[in-house]
């Protein structure tokens, strides 16, 4: 009875999350296919950070690497920077990518996103980490995308 009822929940559980995932397998093949290698795009992190003003960064990725990356006033973002690990970490496509299907893998409570109608990358991710927590939610805006040569 126990080993029925823990499949049950486990199906019931992959059932709430499958159109999800299907959906960012689909956006995540069409990004792949589009096959941009260098693009800049400008990314708002919402949250309750205390490097909200900096935003939105301007990013620049050549070959899946971090080429440039400055905040709203134009400041070279560095390694040298107190918060260029945090914004490092959503500063390609592929890392959002990744940061949706972490979050997909059980380390959030509720996700949300929106994907471009023709390359598929996250236009808008929104993670609830921990539903009943206060102040520990995450919004990811990707705007100003432009393909380069």
């Amino acid at each position: 009875m126990k080993k029925t009822l823990l499949l049950m929940s486990i199906l019931l559980l992959m059932a709430c999350v499958s159109p999800m995932r299907s959906d960012l397998d689909r956006h995540q093949k069409k990004w792949r296919e589009a096959n941009i290698t260098h693009y800049r795009f400008e990314l708002n992190m919402i949250c309750f950070c205390t490097f909200r003003k900096r935003m939105p960064l301007q990013i620049e990725v050549l070959n899946g690497q971090v080429a440039a990356m400055t905040d709203n006033t134009g400041r070279t973002i560095t390694a040298a920077d107190a918060d260029y690990a945090y914004f490092s970490r959503f500063a390609t496509i592929d890392r959002l990518f990744s940061e949706l299907q972490a979050s997909l893998n059980g380390t959030a409570d509720q996700i949300a996103a929106a994907y471009h109608p023709s390359y598929g990358f996250p236009t808008r991710i929104n993670i609830d980490r921990i539903k009943k927590a206060a102040d520990d939610e995450l919004g990811l805006a990707v705007s100003a995308f432009e393909r380069l040569p």
